[in-house]
């Protein structure tokens, strides 16, 4: 049996590891997923996972590729309905790795996704998206089970959630651009200094009423530059978006990229500031699922 899928990654509005709840936008950015099954019998069954495309880029700045995660998806659901087979499978993705666009979130719903499609059944897409925030959980590769980053890929749009309920609170359709900052060193989310990110809490909590209002773009500037100083990441990458007349901008998840949406007049030259800076500028857009 063979299942195929993919999901989009995301960028952050509003972190949700201070209070537990978060806004994030679905991007142009894809991983793709593969899985293959077989020998579908009694006792238990063995998923061997592998990530294809690797980025050598990304390992020469500290990241790791652990299967854990995809391995974990595929067996969640193999057990949801009952199977217990022995399979394989095997993720691409255009999303770098550690730099908080929801690479894991997509990578577990991709997977969740071909596993469904490779066994012929279906689930609601708010089952399927908790099936993948409880698969990375159990791998240790988020804090708050990224609930609002999984229903972003998996709904697109914009989402607001309480991730702690594993609510969605809100889910909008919204058009703009999207320009990436993407700075050569990595940031796990797991390694994140949860104790200097609560400090900020009663300002995040702004961040996310301001979300709540639909005031994406200040609500993003915001929660960045709050998360900036609290993880310790530089400033200046948002202010050159700012000093540009750009509206929203912010540290996307826990480091290390930024984004900002933007306007089609204002891409060129925050394309150059960025550049100036060093590391990769990406072009990107906010992708609203039906």
């Amino acid at each position: 049996m063979h299942g195929h899928a993919y999901a989009n990654g995301a960028g952050t509005i509003v972190n949700a590891i201070a209070i537990w709840k978060g806004a994030a936008f679905c991007i142009d950015l894809k991983t793709t997923a593969d899985v293959e099954l077989h020998e579908c019998a009694g006792g238990a069954g063995r998923i061997t996972g592998r990530i294809e495309n690797a980025a050598i880029s990304d390992v020469c700045h500290g990241a790791t590729y652990d299967t854990a995660l995809i391995e974990r998806c595929v067996s969640l659901v193999l057990d949801r309905f009952g199977y217990s087979c022995d399979g394989a499978v095997t993720t691409r993705s255009e999303i770098p790795i550690a730099r908080g666009l929801k690479s894991s979130s997509a990578a577990a719903n991709a997977a969740v996704l071909a596993t469904l499609d490779a066994i012929g059944e279906t689930l609601p897409q708010m089952e399927a998206v908790r099936m993948g925030v409880r698969a990375a959980l159990d791998a240790g590769v988020t804090i708050t089970g990224a609930f609002d980053d999984a229903c972003a890929s998996m709904l697109g749009g914009i989402v607001i959630t309480d991730n702690r309920k594993q609510e969605l609170v809100s889910h909008i359709k919204y058009e703009s651009d999207v320009l990436i900052y993407l700075p050569e060193e990595v940031a796990f989310t797991a390694d994140a200094n949860i104790a200097r990110s609560k400090a900020v809490a009663p300002l995040v909590k702004v961040a996310y009423q301001l979300a709540l209002a639909r005031d994406f773009e200040n609500a993003m500037t915001l929660n960045g530059l709050l998360y900036c100083a609290a993880l310790g990441f530089d400033t200046g990458v948002a202010m050159r978006a700012l000093e540009l007349g750009v509206t929203g901008v912010s540290l996307s998840g826990t480091g290390s990229a930024y984004t900002a949406l933007v306007r089609q007049d204002q891409i060129k030259e925050l394309r150059e500031a960025w550049h100036a800076l060093g590391g990769d500028v990406i072009q990107t857009r906010i992708v609203n699922k039906s």
